[in-house]
Order: C-alpha cells, then sequence, then structure tokens
C-alpha cells in the first residue's frame, strides 16, 4: 500500500480585467495519507512546513513537486522530487524516471532526522537543470 504526502504549486488564478498578468493562489497544497500507525507521522508533519518554505523561497514553486510516503512492509520514509526537467544528478538521489509531470527523483531515509532530511530535499530541489 502507498501512502503519500504531497506538496506542489498553487493553482493559478485567472488575472482581473485590470491586470493582464495571471497570478498564484496563495499557498501550497498538501495532502496526507500515510500508513496507519505509521513510524513517521509526526516527524512528516514537523517536515510539511520547512518543504513549503524551501518550495516557496526558490524557482521551485512552478517547477518542482516534493512526495513523502510509505510503502507497507518497509520501514523506510520514501521522498520523491518531481522536476519539469531534467537536473544534474544528486549524491544519494535515484533517478531520473520519466514520468507525465516530467523526471522524478527519488531518495529512501532508514532513520530521518530533519535537518538532514531538509538539507538532502534541498538539495534536489535546487539541483540545477541539465
Amino acid at each position: 500500500m502507498l501512502s503519500t504526502v504531497t506538496y506542489r504549486p498553487a493553482p493559478t488564478l485567472p488575472a482581473a480585467a485590470d491586470n493582464a498578468r495571471r497570478r498564484t493562489a496563495s499557498g501550497i497544497s498538501a495532502r496526507q495519507q500515510l500508513l496507519s500507525g505509521s513510524l513517521h507521522r509526526v516527524f512528516v508533519q514537523k517536515l510539511e512546513p520547512a518543504i513549503r518554505r524551501i518550495l516557496s523561497e526558490a524557482d521551485a514553486i512552478s517547477t518542482c513537486r516534493v512526495a513523502l510516503f510509505e510503502i507497507e512492509a518497509d520501514d523506510y520514509l520514501h521522498c520523491n522530487v518531481t522536476h519539469r526537467y531534467v537536473t544534474e544528478s544528486v549524491a544519494g538521489w535515484s533517478g531520473p524516471g520519466h514520468v507525465a509531470d516530467g523526471f522524478v527523483y527519488n531518495r529512501r531515509f532508514r532513520d530521518p532526522r530533519l535537518t538532514g532530511v531538509l538539507r538532502h530535499i534541498r538539495h534536489m530541489v535546487d539541483a540545477a537543470r541539465v
């Protein structure tokens, strides 16, 4: 069973008549469906605001999506970062895998620590486009 927490760009709102530009709705949506009795539930709840900050600080808001998930009978916390484009390799991440939304990179965390996980996610989110 696959359960996920996904962070993705907010939807774009139609421009007002007096403003020809389009604007982005505020916030990043999140969906949490970790496994029942999750080992990582509290940890992921602590990660959510930090991941939102990472995505809002950079151009990542429009080009990147982060998903944290668990797989039944697996003690790892998994993380996918999906970019619209291929990026440079980042140590510890596998990929890219081609998916409908772009290119996905994956990493597993066995005994996650908040600052370490955030550092790894930031490196992947900020990876340079190839």
